[in-house]
């Protein structure tokens, strides 16, 4: 098994406690990190988990899996018929995989409710940086199981003013993953 290394900066969670944070000092195989409360605190390596960043919105944004749309204001000279493909491809739509091995590397010990709070944790702020940032349409893939998971997500989403939500895509995900539609507030 490998050590996992924390580096300054890095922002991480700890485990067995609701404290999250950011690195500010590695020594040896202390962590110290600055929590969100702004406290200084000190734990040992396997104690903490780095929040996985590549499930970031920040991160899908800047990918190339989005598509620029170029609009040519002049047509060309030789124009066919306007051809339409009857397959609705989805391009540049931020998938979110809620299933706890895609957030944390170890979760083995965790109990369900902090695998849960860990997993509404992620969702919440993927929601709040799609308002933020006025993305249209964002999909959680949160699997079928149960069903605890998606009764959480769907009593979250119903707490939000301008969003609407519905089962994703049955081709494409089956019937684990929602679709969230942010109403953009034309100013």
């Amino acid at each position: 098994m490998t050590a996992i290394k924390f580096n300054i900066g890095d922002i991480v969670s700890v485990l067995d406690e609701a404290i999250d944070g950011v690195v500010v000092g590695v020594k040896n195989n202390e962590i110290t990190i600055e929590t969100t409360d702004k406290f200084t605190m000190t734990y040992f390596v396997k104690e903490l988990v780095k929040i996985n960043n590549s499930n970031d919105l920040n991160y899908i944004i800047r990918s190339e899996t989005l598509v620029n749309k170029s609009i040519d204001i002049q047509p060309s000279k030789k124009q066919n018929a306007p051809s339409f493909k009857s397959d609705k491809i989805e391009r540049g739509v931020p998938e979110f995989d809620l299933h706890i091995e895609k957030l944390v590397k170890i979760f083995r010990g965790m109990s369900n409710y902090d695998i849960l709070t860990i997993q509404t944790e992620t969702a919440k702020r993927h929601i709040e940086f799609a308002i933020k940032n006025r993305i249209p349409k964002i999909v959680f893939i949160h699997g079928v199981g149960e069903g605890v998971l998606k009764a959480e997500l769907d009593f979250m989403l119903n707490r939000y003013e301008g969003i609407s939500f519905q089962d994703a895509n049955y081709q494409k995900y089956g019937l684990g993953a929602t679709e969230v539609y942010f109403k953009q507030n034309v100013k």
